[in-house]
């Protein structure tokens, strides 16, 4: 349950990316606020948790394949996701993302670990995407845009597999305290030149608050209570219970950002709620107490 409760806080820090993107309104482009954020935020998560001792873990033969698949895929996301917020808002986008992660994490953790898809993760997950779709559906959340939809499609399949690739090096040796920060970092770096191009907006005042917050509480922060719980849960598990973030980004667009869900996204919003109740609600373990049958004792 421990493991269920930090990854849905980071969860919901991570929920509030989008509306704080769209509520600021810093005008920096997506690209380079990713950027600046993975930068600044990799470099404080690395200050808190990086060892060396953790470094080598990440050089293993068998760790380090995992470790790039980890930095490709996070440039991605960050990338895609703050496009797709720029193009659909913060609800859609994140709902937009977020609806694909349960079933690519669900389908690596069974092809890369052999993890098994309960009954409870499938009914949850189920629900969790027809949440998903009634609230990208038109009169929904608001009017979704086709692009922004495809880049919030491709973020989420890239966290879906950012997701499995940590529980990879985390089952191959590699220490997963360590691992988050050099991934974050190594993104960072990668789509950097970027901030060369397009740095507007980053440098006022609201553009420093609004990456001062993405780095600290949503990728600091967000990244060490998700690596603290990962290591606990099923991949599966872990993509389903992710969803609390569009949710979290509905509920803040409603009550910040003024935006109005209709009946649909209503319904959508219950029953994204109802699949992470399925799957989060730790369930009844039956224990097996064998008596053994011993002859009685003669006289008795």
């Amino acid at each position: 349950m421990s493991g269920v409760v930090l990854v849905l806080v980071a969860a919901v820090l991570w929920g509030t990316v989008g509306p704080a993107q769209v509520w600021a309104g810093s005008g920096a482009h997506p690209v380079s606020l990713g950027a600046a954020r993975m930068l600044v935020g990799g470099l404080l998560l690395a200050a808190v948790t990086v060892r060396p001792a953790g470094l080598r873990t990440l050089l293993v033969r068998g760790v380090r394949r995992w470790i790039v698949v980890s930095v490709l895929v996070t440039a991605a996301f960050q990338v895609c996701f703050l496009q797709a917020v720029e193009r659909s808002g913060a609800a859609l986008a994140t709902a937009s993302a977020f609806g694909v992660v349960p079933v690519v994490t669900g389908v690596c953790g069974r092809v890369l670990s052999g993890e098994r898809l309960s009954r409870r993760w499938s009914l949850g997950t189920l629900c969790a995407v027809a949440g998903i779709a009634l609230l990208l559906l038109p009169g929904g959340a608001g009017r979704a845009d086709a692009l922004g939809v495809v880049f919030g499609v491709v973020a989420g399949a890239s966290f879906g597999v950012y997701i499995a690739a940590t529980k990879e090096v985390g089952a191959r040796g590699g220490d997963l305290d360590t691992a988050a920060p050099v991934s974050v970092l190594c993104a960072g770096v990668a789509v950097s030149p970027f901030l060369l191009v397009s740095s507007e907006g980053l440098f006022t005042a609201r553009g420093v608050a609004l990456v001062g917050w993405l780095a600290l509480g949503t990728t600091a922060l967000g990244y060490l209570l998700f690596t603290r719980g990962v290591g606990r849960l099923s991949a599966a598990t872990v993509g389903t219970l992710s969803l609390a973030e569009p949710l979290v980004a509905t509920v803040l667009g409603v009550v910040l950002l003024g935006e109005r869900p209709g009946p649909v996204a209503v319904v959508g919003g219950l029953l994204l709620l109802g699949g992470l109740v399925a799957v989060s609600v730790p369930g009844r373990r039956r224990t097996a107490v064998r008596e053994e049958r011993r002859p009685e004792p003669v006289g008795r």
